[in-house]
């Protein structure tokens, strides 16, 4: 007997309790409720197995954000064929490829996107489905067209006094079964296929659960191809009845707004990069005010000013959000502190892919500025360091949320776990004696100064970000001097209407304040601006490796 339930009994629990309530909605475009969602799921199974589809055999899903986008996961999921689901920006070429190494004999994506493919490249493609529609874009003969236009006849024949409630039953003794490939990169290189089976997804649902706040309504802004938006901000919360919103576009900052405005979700999943930008455009004019600054100083008053801009912000956001979770990085210490002086109800947590995707987290009242939260309880979190509350070591993990490997790819799967079978996450830390784990960085962007010191580029980026006119940067060594590169808030500079010269000293300005803050070791030796922002992961991480 397993020690909590399936998700997918959870979801079918969700799916009769709510069938008349909203579940999946694009905004904009279409929603639709419990039941029409599990309607849907049910034709798709109905020709899945007149097509004689068979468990473990593999669908991919290379589409945008949206209400469909959901529908479509489920529908190959619960049906236990494996899903792989593609980031919607990766290339057609790095999709086909992606498509083939899956040996995926079916794919959904938008009809955009599939005039953008070759279909003759990928033979074991079966069909391709339109997921704005549910038409078929392709089908490899006449039977399979025949079988897919027989959908609603097919569904009317085996429900002939309708599809209710108490009809839904999904699997659940599939707990060691493969359930997604993940695909942490489009690059036709050495693909990693992070292998996850139904057992990880369990684990990170029911510690969501238990965990993390529950409440009606989510905004859904994250990438649904990655782990952290797929588990954290739909399948943990539908399957509670939680209605999902899909922004259905790339969010600008007026979409989103009007979208928390008119949601008004009870949880926030975000990156640190957003909140800080935030704190810059929206916190630090306000307490940089001279006025402001001296009512600051002053006990009592202080707690006012404080509580009037953490209001301000959570209205922002819809004014019902319970928590913000930001994940991906490490928060910048000056906008900690701020986030902690007016009480706002954030936290940092941590993950990967291949942890499906929680590793760490901790509830905002008890969180610990600096931290990434306390290892998840369906795994052991440990630091491979003779002394891991002061000496950065490799964090490593084992529990029933790992991966179980790289699909095709033995030497990967090999080198990801150490002999006693724990996860090499490639992330540095030290953990407190209460379990705290405080990220110091990657381990393959450690600097190793001439006098032995490990210098973490994360940290020292805290320091130039926070400097006036900086928008983001990035640490590196060259030849053993650490440099800066910086992308400048253009913005910023013409606010302040800076003339071509001011620019052109702001390189040793930022040098010389970062600096002020640094020790010796670790001082920046040279400042360089870029013309362009630093190119990004799909979950607003920079790609470091691009940057010499």
């Amino acid at each position: 007997m397993e020690k909590y339930p399936h998700y997918l009994e959870r979801l079918q629990q969700a799916t009769r309790k709510y069938w008349d309530k909203a579940a999946l909605n694009t905004i904009g475009g279409e929603s639709f409720t419990y039941g029409q969602m599990a309607t849907q799921i049910e034709k798709f199974h109905l020709v899945f197995e007149k097509l004689g589809i068979k468990k473990g055999e593999k669908i991919a899903l290379w589409a945008r954000n949206g209400a469909t986008w959901g529908m479509s996961y489920l529908a190959v999921n619960t049906y236990e064929t494996v899903i792989v689901p593609l980031l919607a920006d990766f290339t057609p070429d790095g999709a086909t490829f992606l498509v083939n190494h899956s040996e995926s004999i079916a794919l959904f994506t938008n009809e955009d996107k599939f005039k953008q493919l070759d279909i003759t490249k990928m033979p074991a493609v079966k069909f391709v489905v339109n997921v704005d529609n549910w038409g078929l874009l392709y089908a490899a003969s006449d039977e399979v067209s025949k079988v897919y236009g027989e959908m609603d006849a097919l569904f009317a024949a085996k429900w002939p006094n309708g599809y209710g409630p108490d009809d839904v039953v999904y699997p659940t003794d599939n707990w060691d079964n493969l359930s997604t490939i993940n695909y942490t990169s489009g690059s036709t290189g050495d693909p990693k296929g992070v292998m996850l089976t139904y057992r990880n997804f369990c684990a990170n649902v029911d510690f969501s659960q238990r965990h993390v706040p529950a409440g009606d309504k989510m905004v859904s802004m994250l990438p649904m191809a990655h782990m952290y938006g797929l588990v954290i901000e739909f399948i943990y919360p539908l399957c509670n009845g939680t209605a999902i919103y899909w922004l259905g576009k790339a969010p600008t900052p007026a979409t989103l707004l009007k979208a928390f405005a008119d949601v008004k979700p009870y949880l926030l999943i975000t990156v640190p990069l957003v909140m800080e930008k935030i704190y810059k455009s929206k916190i630090k004019p306000t307490i940089d005010k001279p006025v402001v600054k001296f009512l600051l100083k002053v006990p009592g008053l202080n707690q006012i000013i404080y509580k009037k801009i953490k209001d301000g912000l959570v209205q922002a956001f819809g004014g019902n959000v319970q928590e913000f979770i930001m994940g991906g990085a490490a928060l910048n210490p000056e906008v900690e502190k701020i986030f902690k002086k007016i009480k706002f109800p954030y936290l940092v947590g941590y993950g990967m892919t291949e942890a499906c995707p929680l590793l760490a987290y901790e509830h905002w009242t008890k969180y610990v500025p600096g931290s990434c939260g306390k290892a998840v309880d369906c795994a052991t979190v440990r630091i491979d360091s003779e002394d891991p509350e002061h000496i950065a070591g490799e964090i490593q993990a084992k529990g029933e949320n790992i991966t179980i490997g790289y699909f095709k790819n033995p030497e990967a799967s090999a080198n990801a776990f150490t002999e006693d079978g724990y996860l090499r996450t490639g992330d540095l830390g030290i953990m407190d004696k209460d379990g705290n784990i405080f990220i110091k960085g990657r381990s393959k962007s450690m600097i190793l100064t001439a006098n032995g010191q490990n210098v973490y580029p994360e940290e020292l980026e805290a320091f130039v970000n926070n400097q006036p006119f900086v928008s983001e940067s990035v640490v590196v060594d060259r030849a053993g001097k650490i440099v800066a590169l910086v992308y400048l808030d253009k913005d910023a500079i013409k606010a302040a209407g800076l003339d071509e010269e001011a620019v052109s000293d702001l390189p040793e300005k930022i040098r010389v304040g970062a600096n002020r803050q640094l020790p010796s070791y670790s001082k920046i030796a040279q400042v360089e601006t870029v013309l362009v922002p630093f190119e990004k992961t799909p979950k607003m991480s920079i790609k470091r490796f691009l940057y010499k």
